[in-house]
């Protein structure tokens, strides 16, 4: 559905910064590399902790991290063999969370209905993906598209972000192009226009014509003495992660992981056309990515996370402070993060009354969030 694009006053929807994700979609949570075969580490997919492990074979898994005997965090025990074995008694724990031993008991023993919810997990595109929510869901949903992830045309550079900041808050900075005006000193960007916006259900997409000029204009091949140049930006926010392209320079996907609500993590793929073969990169392409990370992309990122965590800090102060927003586009971002989440109450009370009929594969849910959201009358998310 195509929507205005006029520059005009809305309110905001305040819920937005508190509200839940829809747990049934795909979140990164690692880069792969950074998880070696016979290792595990603890993540955070939305107040959730799940140890991760990747067994001495390198399969990957995920469970709840928690043992169900006392509720250590796994995360500190040891993988051995294709099992992961709490510190505190040596329980052992299968990739499915089900205890399959207990040192200290006989070999004949039977062994308790000792069970850490699993989750699952894949790899692809070099990081690590957890599905927090219905298992049964998660072969139907699709992983980001990056086709540029196998283009030898195309310079790759992995960024990671951290914001203290709700994931909201992290959306509505990407999804915002108006915002060149706080690079003004790095010569960013200028007279952005929004030209274009739809909502797809799923999905809200938004092309910008965007003027740049100076040193990056020169670097990027844009022009070659640094003068003005229009170029058209398009951003596509499929939740719960983001495609934004420059027209015939870049393309950056980058996906988001929501930790809490006052925390925010993304993993990110930079790709640029160069105006020079990337090959001729090979012998210096480490630390040539390792240059344009931390000199010129970072700038601008560390410009963003001081405003998103100022705002953050504000509205953590005065949660019913009023604000008033004048892009459609993120007043459509607010429309779609809340209509997912209602999406996720909606799936999730389903499966609980599934689980109360008497299916005992299907999880009782604890809907601290539904509940929240119940209570909340028309003015109060306003």
């Amino acid at each position: 559905m195509e929507l205005a694009t006029t520059l005009k006053g809305h309110t905001v929807h305040n819920a937005v910064r508190e509200v839940g994700i829809n747990k049934n979609h795909w979140y990164p949570v690692a880069w792969a590399h950074t998880l070696k075969a016979g290792e595990v580490i603890p993540v955070m997919v939305w107040q959730q902790s799940i140890a991760l492990f990747r067994d001495d074979s390198g399969q990957l898994h995920a469970i709840e991290n928690a043992c169900p005997h006392k509720g250590v965090e796994l995360h500190k025990g040891k993988v051995q063999g294709e099992h992961l074995l709490c510190p505190y008694h040596g329980w052992e724990f299968n990739g499915s969370g089900e205890c399959v031993g207990i040192p200290y008991l006989p070999p004949d023993q039977k062994l308790p209905c000792a069970i850490a919810p699993s989750f699952a997990v894949q790899e692809k595109y070099g990081i690590i993906w957890v599905f927090p929510g219905d298992r049964s869901l998660a072969s139907d949903r699709p992983l980001p598209d990056v086709p540029e992830y196998d283009d030898p045309n195309m310079l790759a550079i992995p960024i990671t972000g951290h914001f203290k900041a709700h994931f909201s808050i992290c959306n509505e900075n990407t999804m915002d192009v108006f915002h060149g005006f706080l690079h003004n000193d790095l010569q960013g960007w200028f007279d952005p226009i929004l030209l274009k916006l739809s909502d797809t259900g799923d999905a809200v997409c938004a092309d910008y014509q965007v003027t740049y000029e100076g040193w990056i204009t020169k670097f990027l091949g844009l022009s070659k003495d640094g003068n003005k140049t229009t170029r058209k930006v398009s951003i596509h926010y499929n939740y719960p992660h983001y495609h934004t392209t420059m027209e015939g320079v870049s393309s950056l996907h980058l996906m988001r992981l929501p930790v809490s609500p006052i925390e925010t993590r993304s993993f990110s793929l930079l790709f640029l056309k160069l105006p020079f073969s990337p090959k001729l990169l090979a012998p210096i392409e480490k630390p040539f990515v390792w240059f344009i990370r931390r000199f010129i992309f970072m700038k601008f990122l560390l410009q963003d996370v001081e405003m998103m965590e100022s705002e953050q800090r504000t509205f953590s102060n005065n949660s019913r402070r009023r604000y008033v927003e004048i892009n459609p586009a993120i007043i459509a971002l607010q429309r779609l993060i809340l209509r997912q989440h209602e999406q996720f109450v909606q799936q999730s009370s389903q499966l609980s009354g599934q689980a109360h009929n008497g299916d005992p594969t299907r999880p009782r849910v604890n809907s601290i969030d539904s509940i929240r959201d119940k209570d909340r009358t028309p003015e109060s998310i306003g």
